[in-house]
C-alpha cells in the first residue's frame, strides 16, 4: 500500500540530518531496487530552439538571446543513427525532445511516430518529451511503441508562475493524465537551483506523491544556468542539496526510478557516488542533454566500473495498470 505523505512529513524528511537521511534512503533503495543497477538513458533534441514558451531556465525559448541555434525536426535516418550510437554506448532508453509548446497533428508528428517505431524495433525503450499532448495523441504514441512520456512539473504549484507564465500547473497535470489514459509510463520531475524555497522542492515532491500510479521515473535536475536566460545569474546548486533532494525523493517515492539528470557535468565523481548511495538509479548519458553539456558515454562507463554499477536492461519493468490521476 502506498503511503500518503503530507507536506509537513516530506519537509521533515528533507530536513533530516544528512548522514541519517542518506542511511534511510539507502535502506529504502535496497528494499525496493537491485543495488548497483542503474538505468542509462540517452536524450536527443530532435527539434531545437524557437519555442514560444517563456520557461525562465530554458535556452530554447525564442524570446531569449542565447547561443542555441534553431534547427528543424531531424530526419528519421538521423535519429536512427543516434539511437544506434546510444545503444552501443550502453543506453537502454532513448528519449526524444522537441522544443514545442504542444504537439500538433501534422506531418512533423507523423515523423515522430515513425521515429518511435524505428527505435522501438531496435529493442530500446523510447521516451518522448514534446510538450502538451491530448489523450488521442498520447494513444497514437503508445500505438507506435512509445514506452514513457516525460512532462516535468519543474517546481511547486505555488512557485510555478515565477518560472513560467505561458502555461499553468493544471496544463502540466492534464498532460500527465492524458499520458496515463493512453497506458504509457510517466517520467516527471523538476529542477532545483532556480531560486526556489525548500518548501517548493517539498511541494513538487508532494504533488508527485499524489499521482496514481506514482511516476515510474522522476528526474532531479540541477539548474544549468545559461547566459541569456532570466536565471543566468543563479549560483550553482551545492552537491549537498542534490544529495538531500535525491534521498528525499527516494524515501517519498520508494519504487520510482530517481534520475540524476542535468548538472552532472559540474559534479565530481565523489558527488555522483553520494547521489547513487542516496537512491539515484538512473542517469542520462551522452555528451548533451538537449542543449547543455553532459558527461560522455565512455566517462560514465568508467564511473560505473569504478563504483561497481551495471546498466539496467531495457523493458525490465512492466507498466502497471492502476487507476489514473491525482488522489483527492
Amino acid at each position: 500500500m502506498i503511503k500518503e505523505w503530507t507536506k509537513e512529513e516530506i519537509l521533515a524528511v528533507y530536513n533530516t540530518p544528512l548522514m541519517e537521511l542518506m542511511y534511510k534512503a539507502a535502506e529504502v533503495h535496497k528494499a525496493n531496487h537491485k543495488v548497483g543497477e542503474v538505468q542509462v538513458s540517452s536524450l536527443l533534441s530532435i527539434k531545437t530552439g524557437g519555442c514560444p514558451e517563456d520557461c525562465a531556465y530554458c535556452p530554447q525559448a525564442a524570446r531569449y538571446h542565447t547561443e542555441v541555434k534553431v534547427h528543424k525536426l531531424m530526419s528519421v535516418a538521423e535519429v536512427t543513427e543516434a539511437a544506434d550510437n546510444a545503444k552501443n554506448g550502453g543506453a537502454s532508453r532513448m528519449c526524444l525532445g522537441a522544443a514545442w509548446r504542444e504537439v500538433r497533428d501534422n506531418k512533423d508528428f507523423d515523423k515522430v511516430l515513425d521515429m518511435v517505431k524505428t527505435i522501438n524495433e531496435k529493442g530500446l525503450e523510447v521516451c518522448a518529451t514534446l510538450g502538451m499532448v491530448t489523450e488521442d495523441q498520447a494513444k497514437k504514441l503508445a500505438e507506435a511503441g512509445l514506452y514513457a512520456y516525460n512532462h516535468n512539473l519543474d517546481t511547486s504549484e505555488e512557485n510555478y508562475n515565477n518560472i513560467i507564465s505561458t502555461r499553468n500547473y493544471d496544463d502540466r497535470l492534464n498532460t500527465i493524465k492524458n499520458v496515463r489514459k493512453a497506458g504509457l509510463t510517466v517520467c516527471s520531475g523538476g529542477i532545483i537551483g532556480m531560486g526556489e524555497a525548500i518548501e517548493d522542492r517539498v511541494g513538487m515532491l508532494y504533488t508527485l506523491s499524489l499521482l496514481r500510479p506514482q511516476p515510474e521515473s522522476v528526474p532531479i535536475n540541477a539548474l544549468v544556468a545559461v547566459e541569456g536566460t532570466p536565471l543566468a545569474d543563479q549560483p550553482p546548486v551545492p552537491i549537498w542539496d542534490m544529495v538531500r533532494m535525491i534521498a528525499t525523493t527516494r524515501i517519498i517515492l520508494p519504487k520510482t526510478a530517481v534520475r540524476l539528470s542535468a548538472g552532472r557535468q559540474e559534479m565530481s565523481l565523489e558527488g555522483q557516488a553520494l547521489c547513487f548511495l542516496a537512491g539515484a538509479n538512473s542517469i542520462f548519458a551522452g555528451e548533451k542533454l538537449l542543449t547543455t553539456p553532459n558527461p560522455a558515454y565512455n566517462q560514465d562507463m568508467e564511473m560505473f566500473k569504478l563504483l561497481g554499477l551495471s546498466p539496467k536492461k531495457a523493458f525490465a519493468d512492466k507498466p502497471k495498470e492502476e487507476s489514473v490521476g491525482l488522489e483527492n
